[in-house]
């Protein structure tokens, strides 16, 4: 009953695909994290990024207390792929989706945690490191700052990862407990 008001719901939101997947099946890499130190800037300058959000290890760790992850895309389509700035421009919109999500998963769960996508941009500017987030029950962690590749639980749920020449697609995961499978 709750899983079928729960898609009632999912399915009224602009939502490409989504998947219901144990948590037990993700892999959590050390190399991902390494990419994160390696190439992006946000590095050691948010709460929801490395290192804030904990060793790949804890972050493992905090996901397994929930057995089943929710996996969802969207997609946005952009004049030009290669355009960067046009291409993140379309991500806030994925964003308030993964909120309306979280609160929807929220209703009907104890305790959930989400994960999104990129850094993390509720502030002007973060607080990290010398003060405490300013608005923990907002901020989603970076899936891949957790250590898990993206393109990897889109092969676990059966998604599709391109979806067309100039389309992003944007990617959530939200963890729970729930006995779906």
């Amino acid at each position: 009953m709750k899983q079928d008001m729960l898609e009632e719901e999912l399915a009224s939101l602009p939502i490409l695909q989504w998947a219901y997947l144990k948590t037990e099946r993700i892999s959590f890499l050390d190399r991902v994290r390494t990419i994160c130190e390696q190439e992006c800037s946000r590095y050691g300058t948010s709460w929801s990024c490395p290192p804030a959000v904990g060793t790949v290890e804890e972050c493992r760790q905090r996901c397994s207390r929930f057995k089943d992850v929710f996996v969802f895309s969207t997609i946005a389509e952009v004049e030009d792929i290669t355009d960067m700035k046009a291409a993140l421009a379309t991500r806030m919109e994925h964003e308030k989706i993964t909120k309306q999500i979280t609160e929807l998963f929220q209703r009907y769960f104890k305790e959930t945690l989400t994960l999104s996508t990129e850094s993390c941009e509720l502030c002007k500017k973060c607080s990290y490191p010398t003060a405490p987030c300013r608005h923990p029950d907002q901020m989603y962690p970076c899936v891949e700052s957790y250590g898990i590749l993206v393109t990897d639980l889109a092969e676990l749920g059966g998604m599709d990862f391109m979806n067309g020449s100039n389309v992003v697609t944007w990617f959530s995961a939200i963890f729970h407990n729930l006995d779906i499978n």
